[in-house]
């Protein structure tokens, strides 16, 4: 919880302890895998949670179960790590994507008091590796969340390719929503290539496109991307290469973008749980200064999940 080992020797000297860099090194290697066996023994069927049954004839009620996901890098040591010499293309320091995702039941969403989001419980699954091990990860825990027992999945993220090629491969029957923000950035790229250097021009092109996507017209701002080749056309320009850019990104989304049809079914149209989740995860394993091993990011990625999935206790009752 501290953030360095250095830290950590500061703080367990005021309970009188001697704790050393390689104490901690030791330990958490060994509770880390042991948070990873506990992933694993879920990857292989066992432990997960018993679906609802029937109590005293009454049926379990109904709920949507989200899922988002995303991703974002992280330093660690490369192959040349360490290595003193001039020679050039050495590879000292290499970046590496953390994937994350973020499941919880359409009830345990609410707002507070000032309209701020909030959600209740939870669960989450962070991994750096290949899309298709992630991928088994999230199902696996969305399984152990009653995955098998949802009236409605709802898988909202941004337009990463690999995400959208995981919600087919593993979640085929839920529904995709394409973050609204994420969307709104797109239609703003085009807005600005054809107005360059005049944002005064781009909003007026732009707000109308927003409003039409947020409120059911959707067909209405794909048509207006079509059609901006002909438009670009009869003013003597060249459409910018940003319009064939974003047509075709919005044609890939096509069914993922249905924001007011979606809303009134309950989906969330932005997945700032799951930027929230990133922001928290940089804010602990991207510090200035921090150059991970594999191991030990491994080593505390599981740690933090099994924290956050409220798997702690049994995690530390053996040790």
């Amino acid at each position: 919880m501290t953030g360095s080992y250095e830290a950590a020797a500061r703080l367990s000297a005021k309970w009188g302890s001697a704790v050393d860099d390689e104490t901690i090194r030791v330990h958490v290697r060994r509770v880390g895998q042991q948070a990873e066996a506990q992933v694993q023994a879920r990857l292989a069927g066992k432990a997960l949670e018993q679906p609802a049954v029937k109590v005293a004839g009454i049926k379990p009620a109904p709920f949507a179960l989200v899922i988002m996901m995303d991703g974002f890098l992280a330093r660690q040591r490369g192959a040349d790590w360490g290595d003193g010499s001039t020679q050039p293309g050495l590879e000292r320091v290499a970046w590496r994507e953390i994937k994350g995702a973020v499941i919880y039941r359409l009830e345990q969403a609410g707002q507070t008091a000032g309209g701020r989001g909030v959600i209740t419980r939870k669960h989450v699954v962070a991994w750096q590796g290949d899309p298709q091990e992630f991928g088994r990860r999230v199902q696996t825990e969305a399984r152990r969340r009653g995955l098998a027992s949802a009236r409605e999945v709802f898988v909202v993220a941004d337009g990463g390719v690999w995400i959208w090629n995981l919600k087919a491969d593993r979640f085929g029957q839920a529904k995709g929503m394409l973050d609204f923000y994420h969307a709104c950035e797109h239609l703003w790229a085009v807005a600005r290539s054809l107005h360059p250097g005049d944002e005064a021009a781009a909003r007026a092109w732009v707000e109308p496109l927003l409003s039409q996507l947020k409120h059911g017209e959707e067909t209405r701002v794909l048509q207006r991307l079509n059609d901006l080749p002909a438009w670009c056309a009869a003013r003597n320009r060249v459409a910018p290469p940003e319009v064939e850019r974003e047509r075709a990104y919005f044609e890939n989304h096509r069914e993922h973008i249905h924001y007011e049809a979606m809303a009134a079914q309950g989906c969330p149209n932005g997945s700032g749980a799951m930027e929230s989740f990133c922001s928290q995860l940089q804010g602990r394993f991207k510090r200035c200064g921090q150059f991970w091993s594999p191991p030990g990011m491994a080593d505390l990625l599981a740690l933090e999940v099994a924290r956050r999935n409220l798997d702690w206790d049994a995690l530390w009752s053996q040790n």
